[in-house]
């Protein structure tokens, strides 16, 4: 049968391991900031889309108003022109 190995070495080991463990999480940890930086950026420029998008929305001319206004004022001229 095999002898155990002796505590020495377990705690060596234990020790390895837990400088492994706290690599990979300080690893994992920055890659979590990274993506809650990048869903930042992309919520600032979301928000921003939509401030464009608002004053593109007000500043835009209204079609079925001008639309209506142009079949007006042919009316008008047509009927102008009819009684003169």
């Amino acid at each position: 049968m095999t002898q155990p190995p002796p505590p020495e070495s377990v705690a060596v080991e234990l020790e390895k391991l837990r400088g492994t463990m706290a690599e990979g999480f300080a690893r994992v940890d920055g890659s979590l900031a990274l993506l809650v930086q990048r869903g930042d950026q992309t919520d600032r420029q979301l928000t921003d889309h939509d401030q464009r998008l608002d004053a593109l929305e007000r500043s835009r001319w209204p079609l079925p108003s001008v639309a209506a206004l142009v079949a007006l004022l042919g009316l008008a001229l047509s009927t102008w022109q009819l009684t003169h």
